[in-house]
C-alpha cells in the first residue's frame, strides 16, 4: 500500500497533550450469535411496517464487551493505559481483573451491586449484517456520575461513547462547562436521541466520530450537511468499513485506507477498535491519515476473531504488520521506544 501522507497534523499545545484520556461509555457482556442466511432473504418490502421474524442461530458466544471497554482494552494493546470510566453490577469482578491485567484502569468504574452488568445481544448473518438489542443493567447507573466524582484533577481528553443517553448529555455538559475536550462518539445511540439530545451530545465536542450510516442519519437528524458537521467540529471522522474512513480537519478532507484482513470472522467491535487506534495516534501527535490508518489496522484485528476482546498483539507486531502494508516514515518507532521503556 502506497499512501503520501497528508501533512495535516494536529498539534496540541505542550500544556495539552492528549495523554491522560478517560473513556466514558458502556461496559457490558456480549452475546454474540450467527445466523447461516441472509436477513434480507426475510424481509418483505411492503410488510416493513409490521415485522415479526425469529431468526435460528448455530452457536452463541459470551464475551467481554461494551464500547468504552473495548476502546480502552485496544488503547492499552497499543501502549497507552487510559481511565475507564462506566457503571457496572455486581457480576463485574472478573471483567475487572482481566481489564486491570491487560492495562486499563479501573479505578474510575463505579460497580452497582444490586444489578448485574450491561449485555449487548447480536445476531451476525453471512454478510456481516447485524440485529442488535442491548439491555442497560447497571449502565442505567451511569447518569448519577460525573467526571469530577470518580477523577481527581483535569482530564486531556474524554471519549464520551454510547452509554445511558442522560449520561452523555451530562458528561458533555460537564466538558464543555470544565473546558475539557472531548470526543463525541454518540453511533449506536444515534436513534434513541431527540435532535436536541444529539446537539447537547455534540455540540462543543472538538472531535466527532461516526460511520458513513450514522453521519447520514445524523444529518438528517439535525437537518445539516456533512459541511456543517465539519465546520462545527475541530476533527469529522467517518468510517466507511471495508473503503476505509474519511477525516475532516481545516477544509481538508484525509483519505485513510483500509488495511487488508486476513478473514472476517464477526464484525462487533471493530469500530471500537479503530477510535482506540486514531486516539493512540493522537496521544503521539501523529499526522492525522497516520492516527487513522492505526485505526483502520487496529481494527483487522477485531474483525479477524470471534469477540471484541479476543486478540492479542504486542506494539512490536502491530508496527510490523502496518509496515508490510504502508510506509509510515518511521513515526511509529516513538510508539516501540515507549514499549521497550515500559516493558
Amino acid at each position: 500500500m502506497t499512501v503520501v501522507y497528508c501533512t495535516t497534523v494536529f498539534r496540541k499545545p505542550a500544556q495539552e497533550q492528549f495523554m491522560n484520556i478517560i473513556i466514558t461509555g458502556s461496559i457490558a457482556y456480549d452475546y454474540l450469535m450467527r445466523f447461516p442466511g441472509r436477513f434480507t432473504d426475510h424481509l418483505i418490502g411492503e410488510q416493513l411496517h409490521q415485522i415479526s421474524l425469529s431468526f435460528l442461530v448455530d452457536d452463541m458466544t459470551k464475551h467481554w464487551g461494551g464500547v468504552a471497554a473495548n476502546i480502552a482494552f485496544n488503547t492499552a494493546m497499543l501502549g497507552l493505559r487510559t481511565h475507564l470510566m462506566g457503571t457496572t453490577g455486581r457480576d463485574f469482578p472478573d471483567y475487572r481483573r482481566w481489564l486491570d491485567n491487560v492495562g486499563v484502569d479501573t479505578s474510575t468504574v463505579r460497580q452497582i451491586d444490586e444489578v448485574f452488568t450491561a449485555s449487548f445481544f447480536v445476531n451476525t448473518d453471512l454478510d456481516n449484517n447485524q440485529i442488535a438489542s442491548f439491555y442497560t443493567g447497571a449502565m442505567a447507573y451511569a447518569k448519577n456520575y460525573s467526571i469530577a466524582d470518580v477523577y481527581e484533577g483535569q482530564p486531556d481528553l474524554v471519549v464520551i461513547s454510547p452509554n445511558d443517553p442522560d449520561a452523555m448529555i451530562k458528561l458533555a455538559r460537564e466538558c464543555r462547562q470544565r473546558a475539557i475536550p472531548f470526543m463525541a462518539d454518540p453511533s449506536q445511540q444515534i436513534p434513541r436521541f431527540t435532535s436536541d439530545q444529539l446537539l447537547e451530545t455534540t455540540e462543543g465536542a472538538r472531535i466527532l466520530i461516526v460511520n458513513a450510516y450514522e453521519a447520514g442519519v445524523l444529518c438528517k437528524q439535525l437537518g445539516q450537511t456533512i459541511d456543517d458537521l465539519q465546520a462545527q467540529h475541530e476533527i469529522l471522522v467517518v468510517t466507511q468499513g471495508a473503503s476505509g474512513a474519511l477525516i475532516y480537519h481545516q477544509g481538508q478532507k484525509i483519505d485513510v485506507p483500509a488495511f487488508p484482513v486476513d478473514a472476517i470472522l464477526d464484525p462487533t467491535g471493530a469500530g471500537d477498535a479503530f477510535r482506540a487506534g486514531f486516539l493512540r495516534g493522537m496521544a503521539a501527535d501523529f499526522p492525522l491519515q497516520l492516527c487513522g490508518m492505526m485505526g483502520s489496522l487496529c481494527a483487522c484485528y477485531v474483525l479477524e476473531q470471534v469477540g471484541t476482546q479476543n486478540h492479542n498483539f504486542t506494539v512490536s507486531e502491530f508496527v510490523q504488520r502496518f509496515r508490510q502494508h504502508a510506509d509510515d516514515e518511521g513515526l511509529l518507532d516513538s510508539l516501540l521506544v515507549e514499549a521497550s521503556v515500559s516493558g
